[in-house]
């Protein structure tokens, strides 16, 4: 991955979750939740 991706990637990231918070929907929390949820499974695997 190249700089200049990784850097759109994680303005989109910053964006999205930004707009999730100024429209107060819970979704970045839920994402979060199920994020670390698949993190642990993958370390079971691992």
């Amino acid at each position: 991955m190249t700089n200049r991706i990784a850097l759109w990637l994680g303005g989109l990231i910053v964006l999205a979750i930004g707009l999730d918070i100024w429209a107060q929907t819970g979704a970045t929390l839920f994402v979060i939740r199920k994020f670390a949820t698949l993190v642990e499974y993958l370390a079971f695997w691992r």
